[in-house]
């Protein structure tokens, strides 16, 4: 083994969070490595956020023929190439490849190493026959796609995030195991694209949302054609004896919650059923750091039981989404680069499903602050009345805000056209702790989907600015002339 090379910080994993880690520390003059055996750029980029909204864009456009009826524009079916599709997906995450290349980050003075990584003991790691010291280690390797224990999965070809981006050929009929965001998602993308999809999810559809908001969701992949199968849970997968389908397919033995049992022939199965952290081949014990099912421990500040390591992104077992490795990121700069105080806050967290139409929540949902004991105010208001929404025919949805009794504002969820882009004020409010006057007295241009936020916020002085005091209040200034 070569003479062991020495950092200031040793960064484990390329997805977000360790490239984010990474570029701001070699750039602020920090000695940094980044040790990287997979694709550069991480599951984000190659298997996960851009791949997946790509489909997305395309089956946008498939569907968008659909829609123009409602303009008074007629075209013909439109004819899906399916290759052509999976070339555009292949084309997007090429042109921001280079944004996260190694010779980028070589480029900003960053050691970049293409090997696995394991700790030997507690501040030393080797990869391949290179040995590295740090004065911090970050174990930024994300996750990777959970595959439940059930009877014969193992033995038939199944897909996940890692692999559905590299099929040439259309499924006929694509089972999906899971009805959270991803299984929602590319449910719809493929449904748009011409394939028959099923969901199976165990609970309801988008679980960890506004009931009353994933039910729109629900309705609108129902219209897409997908058949939804809640409350489902699968019991056994095999291959056919015998399938209409040319790739022989697959069955999913489906037990349902009043215990009957039911067959789906699919030619594909999607096993979307959540995330698990990508710590194997490591060797966390040699470092002292521990861990668990759901990921590497860490305090607020992201440090795990060894004082000189971190963990940040989804192996640190919490939200797991692009943005909060991110934010990890900027923690972990402030933390062991500026020595000021950091300190995980999901307060202000917000996430969105982009489907159509999009459901974005930040803060807390009727349900959470309901099981809290917290006496709430519920403010509403639906995009049928918005004047935007009936111009562009987009009238699925509302806007739902949580606040206190005195107007301060808990969280909101929108589910609608844009919802992704029309939760960033909400974001901010739950940041700064802002109220509803703090909200209501903007001025918002019309027409926009945006507009909901002025309009829901608006009501909550609704009741008292009609009131009957308020109108003898009126009367009085008026006889006063």
């Amino acid at each position: 083994m070569s003479k062991p090379l020495e950092f200031d910080i040793c960064v484990i994993g390329a997805g977000a969070a360790g490239l984010s880690i990474a570029a701001g520390a070699s750039q602020l003059g920090a000695r940094t490595a980044l040790i990287e055996a997979g694709e550069m750029g991480g599951d984000c980029l190659n298997v996960g956020c851009v791949p997946s909204k790509a489909l997305l864009a395309a089956a946008k456009a498939a569907h968008s023929g659909a829609e123009a009826a409602k303009f008074g524009i007629t075209y013909t079916k439109p004819e899906v190439d399916f290759a052509g599709v999976m070339a555009h997906v292949k084309d997007v995450i090429a042109g921001i490849a280079p944004v996260d290349s190694q010779e980028r980050f070589e480029g900003l003075g960053v050691t970049v190493i293409r090997e696995w990584a394991r700790f030997v003991d507690k501040d030393r790691v080797v990869a391949g026959e290179q040995e590295i010291t740090a004065k911090r280690f970050v174990i930024a390797t994300g996750s990777k796609p959970m595959v439940p224990p059930i009877e014969g999965l193992a033995d038939v070809p199944f897909l996940t995030n890692e692999t559905l981006f590299d099929l040439q050929e259309q499924p006929e009929h694509l089972i999906v195991m899971g009805g959270g965001p991803i299984g929602c998602e590319l449910s719809q993308a493929f449904a748009r694209l011409g394939t028959q999809v099923s969901i199976v999810e165990m609970a309801s559809l988008l679980p960890k949302d506004d009931p009353e908001a994933a039910d729109v969701v629900r309705q609108s992949l129902r219209k897409d054609g997908v058949f939804l199968h809640e409350g489902a849970k699968v019991t056994r997968v095999s291959s056919p004896v015998e399938s209409p389908f040319k790739n022989g397919g697959v069955t999913v033995e489906v037990e349902r919650q009043d215990g009957a049992t039911e067959q789906l022939q699919g030619s594909h199965l999607l096993v979307a059923a959540g995330r698990t952290p990508s710590i194997q081949g490591l060797d966390l014990e040699k470092a002292g750091v521990e861990f668990h099912r759901a990921g590497v421990k860490v305090d607020a500040g992201l440090r795990t039981s060894n004082r000189k390591i971190y963990a940040v992104g989804d192996v640190a077992g919490g939200p797991q989404f692009t943005h909060v490795a991110s934010y990890h990121a900027s923690l972990f700069i402030r933390s062991f680069l500026f020595r000021l105080p950091a300190r995980t806050d999901y307060s202000a967290l917000p996430w969105v499903t982009y489907s159509d139409p999009e459901l974005a929540h930040v803060g807390l949902t009727e349900k959470m602050a309901d099981d809290q004991g917290l006496t709430v105010q519920v403010l509403r208001w639906p995009f049928a009345e918005n004047d935007r929404a009936q111009s562009e025919r987009q009238t699925a949805g509302l806007l739902k805000a949580i606040t206190t009794p005195k107007g301060r504002i808990l969280g909101c969820t929108i589910v609608g056209a844009h919802a992704g882009e029309a939760i960033y004020p909400w974001v901010l409010a739950l940041h700064k702790k802002l109220s509803v006057k703090d909200m209501v007295g903007m001025i918002a241009p019309y027409p926009t989907f945006g507009e909901v936020t002025k309009r829901a916020t608006g009501s909550y002085y609704t009741p008292k600015l009609f009131s009957e005091r308020t109108k003898w209040l009126v009367r009085l200034l008026l006889k006063l002339g």
